[in-house]
């Protein structure tokens, strides 16, 4: 990996970069905001004017990561470039992205004509600040990315993707699909961010407000942490996402409506089955804790039928990248977790 571009210099984009430039890797980068770029340079991160001039500096791979609503007219500006690229002759870059949703990033890359240059990518990592003074070279440094593919992926750039996050950026990788990333993002960070919200919501209309936030200790910091971020940004990253978050709150609502009835009517029975209903995962998440657990390990041939299948199954059942040759993947697979 000898050259990165980043389009975007927020809270993630500006750690992605931030966190090459102490792995020693060229990075090359832009940002809409002049000043940004500015605080970026100062921060010895080289940028540029704007995404064609990163693009043309040829980077291995180029990290996308404006705001989503964005992102069409960041993909038609590189689009607009890539002919002349082409034309010249050379390597031409993987594009990525480290957007929270994936569906909609690949159907603006289909749209503007670069699917198939395009791998998506997820790094589960933030803080409740934003902007690049918020970045750090320390935040993705053993985080967990999700790495999406399609039916048009080609080898070649999944690795380069891979080798990326698994090499300078120090992550953890987890391969799967779009819909499957984007249903499971909903539950761990969308709906999160909502009902933490809803929690400040509740105390704002409380007439025992000024109490409740005087009392204030653990349980309530740790609930609303990420409801104290920028609400534009939170708004749009649940928006962005909104087929999975409409279901699970849909569900959420369901589950809140039948403990309120079971607490009115003092039905004990309902009370404790809906605290017990999460007995599974209390166990999985202690199991993960512990660390006990020993994978197995399970090596995919990417030239093979069905490779990108497979590599879906395995990251689905909680399978990592552990290492990448030239031709295959080779995953950790934990054991099944506890019904």
């Amino acid at each position: 990996m000898t050259r990165v571009g980043v389009v975007g210099l927020g809270l993630i984009g500006g750690s992605v970069a931030r966190t090459l430039v102490a792995a020693g890797v060229d990075v090359v980068a832009t940002d809409p905001d002049g000043a940004t770029r500015a605080q970026a340079w100062d921060a010895g991160v080289r940028t540029v004017g704007s995404a064609a001039e990163v693009l043309v500096e040829r980077p291995d791979v180029l990290v996308l990561a404006p705001p989503l609503a964005a992102l069409p007219a960041v993909l038609a500006e590189l689009a607009a470039e890539l002919p002349r690229l082409v034309a010249d002759g050379g390597p031409l870059p993987v594009l990525t992205d480290v957007g929270s949703v994936k569906a909609p990033v690949r159907a603006a890359a289909r749209v503007a004509g670069l699917e198939d240059r395009y791998v998506g990518a997820h790094p589960m990592a933030g803080t409740e600040e934003s902007g690049f003074a918020a970045s750090r070279d320390d935040l993705l440094p053993g985080c967990t990315w999700a790495v999406t593919v399609a039916p048009t992926t080609a080898a070649g750039d999944l690795l380069r993707v891979l080798a990326l996050i698994a090499g300078p950026l120090r992550g953890v990788a987890r391969v799967v699909e779009d819909a499957t990333h984007d249903a499971a993002v909903a539950l761990v960070s969308h709906v999160p961010h909502v009902l933490a919200t809803e929690l400040l919501n509740l105390t704002t209309a409380a007439p025992a407000r000024a109490l409740a936030l005087g009392l204030a200790a653990g349980s309530f910091r740790d609930g609303t942490r990420v409801a104290r971020t920028d609400p534009r940004r939170t708004q749009a990253m649940v928006a962005g996402n909104a087929d999975a978050v409409v279901g699970a709150l849909r569900d959420a609502t369901r589950h809140l409506d039948a403990l309120a009835d079971a607490l009115e009517g003092g039905d004990d029975a309902a009370v404790t089955a809906f605290f017990d209903a999460a007995d599974p995962v209390r166990a999985a998440l202690a199991e993960a804790a512990a660390g006990d657990a020993s994978p197995r390990t399970e090596t995919v041939a990417l030239g093979e039928p069905g490779w990108r299948e497979r590599l879906v199954s395995l990251g689905a059942a909680g399978a990592v990248v552990a290492r990448t040759g030239r031709d295959a993947i080779t995953l950790a697979v934990p054991p099944p977790s506890p019904k």
